[in-house]
């Protein structure tokens, strides 16, 4: 449909759930994160379907959270929605591999954390901008901390650099980084690979992959979920995110 902010095709037993809200970047507004959400249950019903593919339209891969709509609604129900969101990643039946064409920021590294498989072209940029914003990447700490360790999250999340697909790599957020006109064939090598598996040896195999991040999630999520929620509603939060809206 054309008013949709995320589109799922299916084909050859491939689900590709794409990201299609270029107005914002691809920011995680509720409804964006709603429509991926169902996208990908839909994907993992299909009996069909050996592996999804998450990618994205546009310049960025995700721009983190739609601060608009936190900075005028708050996010209880949007941190929730973001564990929810991670959690269907991990808990999906059959793997999931993210396509990153363009810049990710802040929230938007939560679905890179939670993805199996993760393919960047080499110029795509990282960043962790929540302490910019008087917020803490509390949500995605979920699953991207497992993938980077204390010391690397500690430099990234605190100081909010910027870094390229290389050093994400190198921090086990990203599986390959490799170079921007080689990226569909990059992709395309790994989902073959797994296409021509049995799903069974494939949900198999991910589950027990799956396990510790999945544990994780349940055991943390609703608390990380309320940290969130009271750190964009603070004070602080709301004027920070409003200056950065008015700058842009």
């Amino acid at each position: 449909m054309a008013d949709e902010l995320v589109h799922l095709a299916v084909a050859d037993g491939v689900a590709t759930v794409t990201l299609d809200s270029q107005h914002n970047r691809n920011a995680l507004s509720r409804r964006l994160v709603g429509e991926l959400d169902e996208r990908l249950a839909t994907a993992g019903d299909h009996p069909d379907v050996r592996v999804v593919v998450v990618a994205a339209e546009g310049p960025a891969f995700c721009a983190g959270a739609d601060l608009k709509e936190a900075s005028d609604d708050g996010m209880e129900q949007g941190s929730r929605a973001m564990v929810a969101m991670q959690r269907r990643i991990v808990a999906l039946p059959v793997p999931v591999v993210v396509r990153l064409q363009g810049p990710v920021r802040a929230g938007g590294l939560g679905i890179v954390g939670a993805a199996d498989v993760v393919v960047a072209a080499e110029s795509v940029s990282f960043s962790f901008t929540e302490v910019r914003l008087a917020l803490a990447p509390a949500v995605i700490s979920l699953t991207t901390l497992p993938r980077m360790g204390d010391r690397a999250a500690a430099l990234h999340f605190l100081t909010a650099d910027t870094f390229d697909a290389h050093e994400a790599a190198r921090l086990g957020l990203v599986t390959r980084a490799v170079a921007d006109a080689d990226l569909d064939a990059a992709v395309e090598q790994v989902v073959a690979l797994m296409r021509d598996a049995p799903r069974q040896g494939l949900s198999e195999t991910k589950a027990l992959l799956a396990a510790p991040l999945l544990e994780r999630i349940d055991a943390l999520g609703d608390d990380l979920a309320a940290r969130s929620a009271r750190l964009f509603g603070s004070d602080e939060a709301r004027a920070a995110m409003r200056a950065f809206l008015s700058r842009r």
